[in-house]
């Protein structure tokens, strides 16, 4: 029979076991923390990360329908939203000559300019080209049974008009296009309304 260990090594024993269990539990707690610590950081990078472009996407989303019913005139959305046609001869710009820019109604985004802008003859402002292609998407429209080419919006998707292959410009293109789409700002309130990048186009012409 073995012999029963002294007093104080029973003590020393227990006192062993209890700093072993200590330590376990120490150590098991510096774990759940640091992993704690290490998911909190993750989810703060991702928060950080995520803000700038999630204020990016709710700067460039297109306003909700109720939002530009209140924004835009009868017309302005009967002509953007639901592809609609205002009459000819009867708009705000067909016969507009003054010098500036012609920007989309709904974004404010610059789409044309009136060095491009011709009398088609046709009661509708009408342009050799855009500003820059891709201000513009171009799609197949074979609605009234006809085939032609629609103009939208690249940022806004609004309807703007048709691109028709019978224009003067090197291109031969016309991009017949509703007044209601657009808003023109002249040339002496490009910097005032934020379009200041737009004056070179204008120095040194009448």
């Amino acid at each position: 029979m073995p012999k029963r260990p002294e007093p104080r090594s029973r003590l020393l024993l227990v006192i062993c076991v209890m700093v072993l269990l200590a330590l376990v539990g120490a150590q098991s707690f510096l774990s759940r923390a640091g992993a704690q610590k290490q998911e909190e950081k993750k989810v703060e990078t991702t928060t950080s990360n995520a803000s700038p472009a999630a204020t990016s996407a709710a700067a460039t989303t297109k306003p909700s329908a109720e939002e530009l019913k209140k924004k835009l005139t009868p017309q302005q959305y009967r002509v953007t939203q639901e592809c609609g046609t205002e009459p000819p001869f009867n708009n705000a710009y067909w016969n507009n000559h003054a010098a500036g820019i012609y920007v989309d109604v709904v974004t404010g985004e610059a789409l044309f300019t009136s060095l491009d802008k011709f009398d088609s003859g046709s009661g509708w402002p009408s342009f050799t080209k855009p500003i820059t292609k891709e201000k513009v998407v171009e799609k197949s429209d074979r609605t009234l049974g006809m085939d032609r080419t629609e103009v939208r919006g690249a940022k806004s998707d609004a309807h703007l008009g048709h691109v028709f292959d019978d224009g003067p410009g090197p291109e031969k293109l016309r991009y017949c296009i509703n007044s209601a789409a657009l808003r023109f700002i002249p040339v002496e309130k490009l910097k005032e309304e934020g379009y200041g990048q737009f004056l070179p186009l204008f120095e040194g012409k009448k």
